[in-house]
């Protein structure tokens, strides 16, 4: 039975380590942190309970086919509320509530971005069409060059869209520019302006409006919790508050992981699991990788980093939906110093979670917890968080307090915990603070990413947002997948099974918590 050790608890490495315990390998998880899940994980602040990062549950399918690999059932295991509306977007001067009633958009976008008539319909229709050729593409192993000449990559190529950016695709269907980044603005978690992005990443909205946005009951984090539990009923080890000093090697071939505490584990495969960034540059003994040194990795393209304040409110804000998003006045010049000119924004695009709205469970009767993401640039910057981290706050919050309408926000808060870039990198061990991982870059994707059989090292292999097909988390559950059917492949197993695109609107059965649609 081979042994198959993995680097760090997160989604991927979870994921990697229940399919390969289906198919009867020995799998040992190391996780440095007393927690696992990574960044989808549960920050607890008294009796509130927040998500540590990601906070939309999308591509749903994707996640239940993993636990139907193993003979689960995701829903037995957690209980999930579809969201509708999904999320409620706010310029300076209109708002739209995204749902996947059809009809719903349609007469709000007649409404609010007048002279926009029939470009809904029409970017369903023909989105549809682009992620049917996209998704084996993003299914596939990439691990050499090869592969990018399969026929179903070759029939994918023109949905790539190169030379066209998001926003080129996006004016096909909205004349209006702040409907257009309606539909656009996930390309900025992406690492890229949505006035650089690849066109493909149309995709990811239309994604959202065809088989929607969920939330778990207690958070996100109870998606990783389950994953956990699922891998330690078949026989997997999960070894929290134990650290990985460095990838023990024999010329090219990892033999196995030097731990914190001094201890040597024996590997036959290791899969990487932490941050690709940091593993590359701290776990690996200098001069061993060619193409990934930290010289070159420095001049790699990253994503932006986060400014995160978690909040404990003693207060309900009922009028605020589970998910919003506040565009700056000037959208562009805020992606721009966010991507670009590197340097914090005095008007800056805001995130607020307000879970409560649909899961009571996370705070205590009559309060709130509310999550407040900025994107900001990554630690390329320069920026001096530690002298710069207060003055944000304030202006953050401030600004959070007008939105909501509520002069006195800063007197409700009973618990904060604040995540700025550098504990970003620091503290929680993300390379140059870049939350989202390498940016998705045409130069940066397919068999131009890392490739998830890892092409400096022999039996290594990588999960997670730093490897092939991406970032975000249902992406890197597939990672997990392309991973192991390619270690499967190698040893002459059975892979598992891909399905095809469920039918849209066709989803699971799920408790829907969230309130009716408001007319706008």
């Amino acid at each position: 039975m081979k042994k198959i050790v993995i680097v760090g608890a997160g989604p991927g490495g979870l994921a990697a380590a229940m399919l390969l315990a289906n198919k009867g390998y020995k799998v040992e998880v190391y996780e440095k942190q007393p927690y696992i899940g990574g960044r989808t994980s549960e920050i607890r602040l008294g009796d509130y309970k927040f998500d540590m990062g990601p906070t939309f549950l999308n591509m749903l399918y994707i996640a239940e086919e993993i636990f139907e690999l193993t003979g689960r059932r995701l829903q037995d295991y957690v209980e999930l509320y579809d969201l509708d509306p999904m999320y409620e977007l706010i310029f300076h001067d209109k708002k739209i509530k995204m749902t996947r009633n059809e009809k719903e958009m349609v007469r709000q976008i007649n409404e609010v971005f007048v002279g926009n008539e029939g470009g809904y319909e029409k970017y369903i229709q023909q989105t549809q069409k682009k992620l049917e050729r996209l998704a084996p593409v993003l299914q596939s192993p990439m691990n050499r060059f090869t592969d990018m000449l399969k026929p179903n990559v070759i029939k994918a190529v023109g949905e790539l869209e190169i030379g066209k950016s998001l926003v080129d695709t996006l004016s096909q269907f909205f004349k209006d520019e702040e409907l257009q980044l309606a539909f656009t603005f996930q390309s900025k978690y992406l690492g890229m302006s949505p006035w650089e992005s690849p066109g493909a990443f149309s995709i990811l909205s239309y994604i959202e409006h065809a088989y929607g946005v969920y939330h778990i009951k207690g958070g996100l984090n109870r998606l990783t919790q389950a994953m956990g539990k699922v891998a330690e009923e078949m026989g997997v080890t999960i070894h929290t508050n134990c650290g990985i000093k460095k990838l023990v090697t024999s010329g090219r071939q990892v033999t196995g992981v030097a731990l914190e505490n001094g201890d040597y584990v024996q590997a036959d495969e290791v899969i990487v699991n932490g941050d690709f960034g940091h593993v590359m540059t701290k776990m690996v003994e200098p001069g061993i990788l060619k193409k990934y040194t930290p010289e070159k990795l420095e001049k790699k393209q990253l994503s932006c980093s986060t400014f995160m304040l978690y909040f404990g409110v003693n207060k309900r804000f009922d009028q605020l939906s589970h998910h919003t998003i506040w565009f700056a006045k000037d959208y562009r010049k805020n992606v721009e110093e966010i991507t670009k000119t590197k340097m914090i924004s005095d008007d800056p695009s805001i995130y607020i979670q307000n879970a409560v709205v649909t899961d009571p469970a996370v705070a205590p009767a009559g309060k709130s917890t509310l999550y407040i993401l900025v994107p900001v640039p990554n630690n390329t910057s320069g920026i001096d968080w530690e002298r710069v981290k207060k003055p944000f706050r304030k202006m953050v919050l401030e600004m959070v307090a007008e939105k909501l309408g509520e002069p006195n926000l800063e007197e409700f808060i009973e618990e904060e915990r604040m995540i700025t870039p550098a504990d970003w990198e620091n503290d929680i061990s993300v390379y140059k603070g870049a939350t989202f991982n390498l940016g998705h870059q045409l130069t940066q994707m397919l068999a131009f990413r890392p490739r998830n059989k890892f092409e400096e090292l022999d039996r290594c292999w990588l999960v997670g947002g730093g490897t092939h097909p991406g970032s975000g988390l249902p992406i890197i559950l597939e990672s997990a997948r392309i991973t192991v059917n390619s270690i499967l492949a190698q040893d002459k197993k059975v892979l598992h099974p891909v399905k095809p695109l469920p039918k849209v609107n066709v989803h699971s059965k799920v408790k829907n918590m969230s309130k009716p649609i408001v007319q706008i």
